[in-house]
C-alpha cells in the first residue's frame, strides 16, 4: 500500500526554499506516530532538509546522482526502484516528499494522510498535487484549533482512492 503524507496550506502549499512553511508541533507528532515502524520514501532534497535518517523507520531515498552516499539510508535512482524494494503489497510505505516524488506517486497511491493547515503562504515555491474529490474519498477528519504551540487551525484528514 502506497500512502502519501504531507502538511499543506489552503492552496496546497508545501514549502519554500526546501523547508516547510509552518512550524506545527502537533503535525510533527502526527507524522512521527503515523510513520513509525514503516518505510519512508523521499527525494534527496527532502532527505537533506531533514538532515539525517528518521529513527524507527526504513529510510529510502531517491536521487539521480549515482555517486551519492549516505549512511542509514537505502539509495535508489528511480521511483520504480524504490517501489521494487517492497514486494509485499500489503506493507504500507509512506511517501514523504518532495513535490516531484508526490507528483509521481499520486496516480498510484492508495491513501493520503493530509494535515490541512488553515493558512496561506504566497511565497511558497513547492506544492502538493491537487486532491480531486472524484478520485479521493475523505474517510477520516479531525479538526483542531490553533493553540500556544500550533499557530494555525488544522485538520488531520485521511483519504482513500475511490
Amino acid at each position: 500500500m502506497i500512502s502519501l503524507i504531507a502538511a499543506i496550506g489552503k492552496n496546497n502549499e508545501l514549502g519554500k526554499g526546501n523547508t516547510l512553511l509552518w512550524h506545527m508541533p502537533a503535525d510533527m507528532k502526527h507524522f512521527r506516530d503515523t510513520t513509525a515502524l514503516h518505510a519512508v520514501v523521499m527525494g534527496r532534497k527532502t532527505f537533506e532538509s531533514i538532515g539525517k535518517p528518521l529513527p524507527n523507520r526504513r529510510n529510502v531515498m531517491i536521487t539521480r546522482d549515482v555517486n551519492y552516499k549516505q549512511k542509514g539510508v537505502e539509495i535508489v535512482h528511480s521511483l520504480a526502484a524504490a517501489l521494487d524494494l517492497f514486494p509485499d503489497q500489503n506493507e504500507e510505505i509512506f511517501i514523504i516528499g518532495g513535490a516531484e516524488i508526490y507528483k509521481q506517486t499520486m496516480p498510484i497511491a492508495d491513501r493520503l494522510y493530509i494535515t490541512h493547515i488553515e493558512a496561506e503562504d504566497k511565497t511558497a515555491d513547492t506544492f502538493f498535487p491537487e486532491i480531486i474529490p472524484v478520485v479521493w474519498n475523505e474517510v477520516s477528519h479531525e479538526e483542531h484549533g490553533s493553540d500556544e504551540k500550533n499557530p494555525f487551525a488544522y485538520t488531520f484528514s485521511v483519504y482513500e482512492k475511490i
